[in-house]
């Protein structure tokens, strides 16, 4: 998603901190409308994902989990890598690829309301 005039500016990570980039359509409305509905939860959420996107440092807690069964891994550009789940909301939540070898985090999805695909 390119910027345009208005945008809010995205920082650039630094030192150790991960790339976040939105990998669909669907994602970057979603990611929107978290950023409009749940800016404090977002917040955490990006910070989860741009410093400890695979709970290196810590162990998973029940909002910050990798993706189980079908659900464990994803494919971006050709490659499998793991799955990782935030819950931002009680519902909602934000499916992201993490790639450890590229520093970057492919949110795959951004949704307010439960994903259909886990119910």
């Amino acid at each position: 998603m390119t910027p345009k005039r208005g945008d809010d500016a995205a920082p650039p990570p630094i030192d150790d901190e991960y790339r976040i980039v939105l990998a669909t359509s669907e994602a970057a409305k979603g990611w929107e409308d978290f950023r409009r509905q749940e800016p404090a939860n977002l917040r955490w959420a990006y910070d989860q994902m741009r410093h400890n996107p695979g709970c290196c440092n810590q162990p998973p807690n029940g909002r910050h989990s990798r993706m189980k069964r079908e659900f464990a891994t994803g494919t971006h550009s050709g490659r499998t890598l793991p799955q990782w789940q935030l819950e931002v909301t009680g519902a909602g939540r934000i499916w992201y690829l993490y790639d450890d070898e590229a520093k970057t985090c492919w949110v795959k999805d951004a949704c307010r309301g439960h994903p259909k695909e886990t119910e």
